[in-house]
């Protein structure tokens, strides 16, 4: 009942009048703006303040006369009457008054998740941790901790415990840890003897031990041959023509396995059986016995046939190709250590690379955007226990570090930490030591800086194992390959007197050489495939080669029925090589009269040659000689360098040789761009406005000008060389005017627009370039192409400039200057790679925010997409049911883009082209969850679900699953990278 203050003050009770909340005057000068229950002043806000902290304090000084019990029961009533925004500022407010640093997990966790922290530990540390308290001891005393530790032992309850007996198992372990007989090691072995003493005689239970033993043996060795002769029996793949088991003779037998290939992948680098002596080959398949003659014949009959068959293979290349692997190969077992080569999918036609990998070597395409220890795994599965010969590695790098994943780069500094070192070490103990000649074989010039060769020999200790990379004394793109090795050392650097020998270990000579050359330009006609094409052109070349190759060797060659002597099997393979290197119409014309001209030297020579490849040649200039040749085969023989060389003049030399090259091309630029169009615009036949012109072409002049000078004065240097002639002051005048070159970056993203603008805008300019383009004049290159050439150079710059500061003594007058130069050049190629970063940066943000109909705006700070994922969206029926009997529905196809801060989630619809086997897929927004709130979690493989993992955001959950296992590790190790780096730069 409220009581207005106009009423009588005497209603009020006495002790209300002597409280510290009364006062007679101001309830007088406040009639019009308070109620007499509260006594609360509700229009001034002055004296609201006044009457609130006086009666706080009031209960507060209430509040200390209290006792304990009475103050809780007001704690308990206020918090009862509070809203949640209060309770969660009482929350906050006793955390920080009162932080949780020390805490008993017992107290906090569930009872079977502390059984399941105490069980790891030992039975003393169990001993300790029941001293702690009487909660502890409850916990540590249960038998479900102890009865396994008894039973692993023997040592079982002689009896059954009751339901409420406690620490019955405990106190057996007890018992009988406090009853074994323990001996000293003097003791046990007057017992029971040591291991170099030699037994006396068999007892009747080990010699039942042994006879167990023996037959077990017999059944195993007994299982391998019927294993063996199922292979021999086995007929090629993709062939269905004759009935099982036609043939008689076999071709996998004996025969080394490339570790490249699918158990379903035949080879073409497989030698038959039947090459060599047939006697040998069958006395092998009957069991029959050999004498070492026939050893050692079979011997050497099987290294000739591998080294004819390799050559053979190009004769079947023209009709089959070696598809990429998206994934480890798996190895099939072999007799001897293998060789192991590490390919990272970054490197540029990696798919001709693949191509040329010969015999005997394991494979490992491995994806850039993992983990190392995604690739520790993969490269551990490849090798299947075995001990690898040498190990190969070829991934993106320069002089000073190797590009080994997108987010973890082998340089000096970061070889010593935690993560490389672990990798490295263990990466290593899968290599054969030095002295049985194994090693590490990187494919990228190191060998040309100080920095790197402290990199080669830091990774030689750390290893044990030589360690070996090209010396960097060739230009162009991966060409330094082709030059000469070295293993880092100053006085016995070069390897081998023949260049690019160690890469030659793994990958055919041919090969090699053609895609140390033409990488650069094989990548940009491959991207777009493998974006396109890549799961479905992957399919069907496994499917296209398998069966091309298993017609061609069933129903083609016979080679299980091929009974030929050594010699003409020899004559026929390097005469198929030879035609094979012959021109079109050779081929196709005159096959016959070319095997014949080369026959006829075989019998005449026999063979006194030293290889096939000099009568080769001979054989294809005889028939070159003929009227209707129009082609001559020209054996390239590199020249050997010997290991005196002055290798600062080789540097030097090949500094200006290549600086002529790229005067050569930026010189097309203007003959047969530049001044045609300016002709033209002269002549009032405008192709290009002049605005446009000095836009694309005006910078390649400046550069053009510049590097003239420059080369004069390099030409100068070279034409008086000597032990002290220098070059570095030439360098140093060329860095000092590099903003051409950087004018020229800054506007090279604004000349190939405005080439792509006019070239749709203005047919004559369209037919200009159709003319121009892709001629002797512009070195086969495009004019994209030539204006590509100045970034190229920077990189060859640097090299070359590295190559020459290693070879340069500190105190010779000329390092000074190419120190100086070599640090502005790195800078420079610092910011060009910069430049290049941003540039994919933003055409993949681009492209993914064109792909994603509905989706929110994605250039939004330093946005960077990481990796996409295709894969299934899964619902449970029932979340009360256990994981491991829980069934899952797929709901839809969804698209997983991983930026470096959320994950966005995309219903995907496949849309198949009707009459063909491609496909295209598009992307609906569906969801976006933050990294920093986002969390994973992995399902166990069942019956019912496998490759699934559950992504948990704050709101809801997806379950998803992928195709292969394979893209669930990786994808999964990418997005906790991921996470943990959002997590790192939140806080």
């Amino acid at each position: 009942m409220e009581t207005n203050v106009k009423s009588s003050p005497h209603s009020v009770k006495q002790w209300q009048l002597s409280g510290t909340d009364y006062d007679p005057q101001q309830v007088r000068s406040l009639r019009s703006g308070t109620r007499f229950s509260t006594w609360t002043p509700l229009n001034n806000k002055t004296s609201n303040l006044q009457l609130f902290e006086e009666r706080m304090n009031l209960v507060l000084h209430w509040f200390d006369l209290w006792t304990d019990r009475q103050r809780k029961h007001l704690l308990h009533s206020l918090l009862t009457n509070c809203n949640k925004s209060q309770l969660k500022y009482c929350r906050d407010l006793l955390i920080e008054t009162l932080p949780v640093t020390q805490v008993d997990f017992t107290a906090v966790l569930p009872r079977f998740l502390s059984l399941y922290v105490m069980s790891f530990l030992s039975p003393r540390d169990l001993c300790s941790a029941a001293q702690v308290s009487w909660h502890w001891r409850v916990l540590a005393d249960q038998d479900c901790l102890w009865a396994d530790r008894c039973i692993t032992r023997g040592w079982f309850l002689p009896y059954t415990p009751g339901e409420k007996e406690f620490g019955a198992w405990k106190n057996h372990y007890v018992s009988c840890v406090s009853t074994l007989d323990w001996l000293t090691p003097r003791e046990a072995a007057e017992q029971y003897g040591t291991l170099n003493q030699q037994s006396t005689g068999m007892t009747e239970e080990e010699e039942e031990r042994w006879k167990e033993k023996r037959i077990r043996q017999m059944i195993r060795d007994k299982l391998q041959e019927e294993k063996r002769q199922s292979m021999r029996t086995r007929r090629p793949w993709g062939s269905y023509t004759k009935p099982e088991g036609a043939r008689g003779g076999s071709t996998e037998t004996g025969r080394p396995s490339s570790g490249r290939t699918f158990s379903s992948w035949p080879s073409l680098s497989w030698p038959p059986r039947t090459v060599g002596s047939p006697s040998l080959w069958s006395s092998l398949d009957r069991g029959q016995p050999m004498t070492a003659a026939q050893s050692m014949e079979r011997v050497q009959a099987s290294s000739r046939s591998s080294e004819r068959l390799s050559k053979a293979s190009a004769a079947l290349s023209s009709f089959t190709s070696r598809p990429a692997l998206p994934h480890t190969v798996s190895p099939i077992h072999l007799t001897t250590p293998a060789l192991l080569l590490l390919i990272s999918n970054r490197i540029p036609a990696y798919e001709l690379v693949l191509s040329g990998v010969k015999a005997g070597v394991v494979v490992v395409l491995y994806d850039h955007r993992g983990t190392l220890s995604a690739l520790l795994t993969q490269v551990e599965r490849a090798i299947s226990g075995q001990r690898a010969q040498r190990l190969g590695l070829l991934a993106p790098g320069g002089t000073e570090e190797i590009h080994l994943l997108h987010s973890s780069s082998l340089s000096e500094r970061t070889l010593l930490t935690s993560k490389h070192r672990e990798f490295w070490e263990k990466l290593g103990g899968w290599v054969a030591p030095t002295e049985e000649g194994g090693g590490i074989d990187i494919f990228t010039p190191l060998a040309a800086s100080a920095s790197g060769v402290s990199l080669i020999q830091t990774l030689s200790t750390l290893t044990g194992l030589e360690v070996r990379a090209p010396m960097g004394l060739a230009t162009g793109s991966f060409q330094n390959i082709l030059s000469e090795w070295s293993d880092g050392s100053m006085g016995t650097g070069l390897l081998n007197q023949q260049p690019a020998a160690p890469a030659l270990q793994f990958v055919c000579e041919s090969v090699l050489q053609g895609w140390c050359r033409q990488a650069q330009w094989m990548d940009e006609a491959l991207e777009e495939l493998r974006g396109c094409l890549g799961t479905q052109l992957q399919r069907l070349s496994l499917q296209a080669r398998g069966r091309a190759l298993g017609h061609f060797l069933c129903e083609k060659i016979c080679l299980e029925e091929l009974c030929v002597s050594e010699d003409l099997n020899a004559a026929l393979t390097e005469g198929l090589t030879a035609l094979t290197r012959q021109g079109e119409v050779e081929r196709t014309t005159r096959p016959l009269e070319f095997l014949a001209i080369f026959l006829t030297k075989w019998t005449k020579e026999g063979e006194e040659c030293s290889g096939g490849e000099k009568w080769i040649n001979e054989g294809a200039d005889d028939f070159s000689s003929t009227p209707h040749s129009s082609q001559k085969c020209v054996g390239l023989i590199p020249e050997l360098p010997q290991t005196a060389l002055d290798w600062r003049g080789a540097a030097a030399r090949e500094l200006h040789h290549s600086e002529c090259l790229y005067l050569g091309r930026l010189g097309a630029v203007l003959k047969v761009y530049q001044e045609p169009l300016t002709a033209a615009l002269n002549s009032n036949r405008a192709i290009l406005s002049y605005a446009d012109i000095q836009i694309v072409l005006s910078p390649v002049t400046q550069i053009l000008e510049l590097n003239r000078v420059f080369q004069i004065d390099l030409e100068a240097r070279l034409q008086q060389w000597g032990a002290e002639q220098c070059v570095g002051d030439v360098f140093v005048k060329l860095c000092s005017k590099l903003r051409v070159y950087t004018n020229y970056l800054n506007n090279y993203t604004t000349a190939l627009r405005t080439i792509d603008k006019c070239r749709e805008t203005k047919p004559p300019f369209r037919a200009f370039l159709k003319r121009a383009d892709r001629t002797l004049a512009t070195h086969m290159l495009s004019l994209q192409e030539l204006l590509l050439c100045p970034v190229w150079r920077i990189q060859e710059y640097v090299t070359l400039l590295q190559a020459l500061s290693f070879h340069t003594h500190t105190g010779h007058p000329d390092h000074t200057h190419l120190s100086s130069a070599l640090n502005t050049l790195l800078r420079f190629r610092e910011f060009i790679q910069k430049l290049k970063r941003n540039s994919e940066r933003d055409r993949l943000i681009e492209e993914t925010q064109q792909m994603i109909q509905g989706c929110p705006n994605l250039h939004e700070g330093n946005r960077q997409l990481i990796i996409t994922q295709d894969a299934a969206l899964l619902r449970s029926p029932d979340g009360q049911i256990p994981d491991s009997l829980r069934t899952y529905e797929q709901v839809s196809d969804v698209g997983l883009f991983l930026f470096n801060d959320a994950l966005v989630l995309t219903r995907r619809n496949v849309h198949h082209t009707p009459f063909t086997l491609a496909h295209q897929s598009t992307h609906t927004f569906l969801a976006s969850v933050a990294l920093a709130s986002l969390a994973v979690r992995e399902i166990t493989h069942t019956h019912y679900v496998c490759h699934a993992f559950v992504l948990e955001g704050p709101c809801r959950s997806w379950v998803c699953a992928t195709e292969r296992g394979e893209d669930k590790e990786h994808f999964l190790s990418v997005l906790r990278s991921a996470i943990n780096s959002a997590l790192t730069g939140h806080h």
